[in-house]
């Protein structure tokens, strides 16, 4: 079975932390997507686990911003009316929001994010 999402964030997320090993650790991914059984879903959700956040978050304030939230998607990939909801939560505290459907996105936002002056 493919899944390209996950295709593209992990070749996103090793470009990262290659690229920015100082900041390795402060990338992470949120596994809203994957699979539990009922119960497991209760506790996470007990937990403060969230519908509709982004796939990954790189802890790191700059130009304003708390962090830089990122959701990844396929060329045909939406978001969902919960993870659009998430995005003006998260945009409004103020957190940069940004959707990548490659890893040339990835790159250019991830540079932007950074980049000083």
């Amino acid at each position: 079975m493919r899944h390209p999402e996950h295709q593209l964030q992990t070749a996103c997320v090793r470009w990262f932390r290659l690229q920015y090993p100082e900041y390795a650790s402060l990338l992470i991914a949120v596994p809203n997507g994957v699979r539990t059984s009922a119960t497991q879903a209760r506790v996470l959700k007990a937990e403060g686990m969230l519908a509709g956040v982004a796939d990954l978050l790189l802890l790191l304030p700059r130009h304003g911003y708390g962090c830089l939230c990122i959701e990844m998607k396929t060329d045909k990939g939406r978001q969902s009316d919960t993870q659009k909801a998430w995005q003006q939560a998260a945009e409004k505290a103020p957190n940069k929001y940004v959707v990548c459907r490659n890893i040339t996105e990835f790159v250019i936002q991830i540079k932007l994010y950074l980049k000083t002056g």
